[in-house]
């Protein structure tokens, strides 16, 4: 009877340790991007101003445009870096700011390349606002999960941008276009290790 008891009680905990074990090793569950989705993703949008009056509708837009820039960083530095199509997806990620200066993605290809990562995940994306002199200043403060070639998880990092939406006049019309200035600033940015249980 006692053997009995302590086989099943011995099932059991190994049961429990093998759902603990499967529960904390979390992959990645999105499309992933692909060569044929970077032709979409050139930055070449505008936005009126009646679709920018809310903070809802210009947190859905920083989304989309960080994940964007994310997902073509993932393509580029799983790539030789020196193919034509590199240069392609390198143009695009410069589309993105403001100023196409190199040193705007050094710290982002940096950390891609150091943590080979090759899918990402967007989260927790806030926008706020800082008045500095008579500069009102655009920011975002989101995680982004990284995932390896096996999608499995690497770490959330915690991750700020600054932005600005851009007077861009089509047609008579005022339109807004998209731009980041700084991404990835290293000064308030962190990185959690531990893996999340889901």
């Amino acid at each position: 009877m006692k053997k009995r008891n302590n086989r099943k009680a011995t099932l059991i905990g190994l049961f429990t340790i093998l759902a603990v074990v499967a529960s904390c090793n979390k992959k990645y569950d999105g499309d992933g991007s692909s060569i044929e989705s970077i032709k979409y993703k050139n930055n070449q949008k505008t936005y009126s101003k009646t679709k920018l009056d809310s903070v809802q509708a210009i947190n859905l837009i920083t989304t989309q445009k960080v994940k964007d820039l994310l997902e073509l960083s993932t393509l580029y530095t799983s790539g030789n870096k020196d193919t034509e199509i590199d240069s392609v997806i390198y143009t695009q990620m410069q589309a993105h700011f403001l100023s196409k200066d190199s040193n705007n993605l050094k710290p982002l290809l940096h950390e891609m390349d150091s943590l080979k990562v090759r899918y990402v995940k967007v989260n927790n994306l806030t926008t706020s606002k800082s008045i500095r002199e008579k500069d009102t200043l655009d920011f975002a403060n989101f995680d982004v999960e990284y995932y390896d070639n096996r999608k499995t998880y690497i770490a959330t990092v915690n991750r700020n941008a600054q932005y600005m939406l851009k007077a861009s006049p089509v047609q008579f019309k005022k339109e807004f276009k998209f731009y980041f200035i700084h991404f990835y600033q290293k000064k308030a940015d962190s990185i959690t290790k531990e893996k999340a249980a889901k």
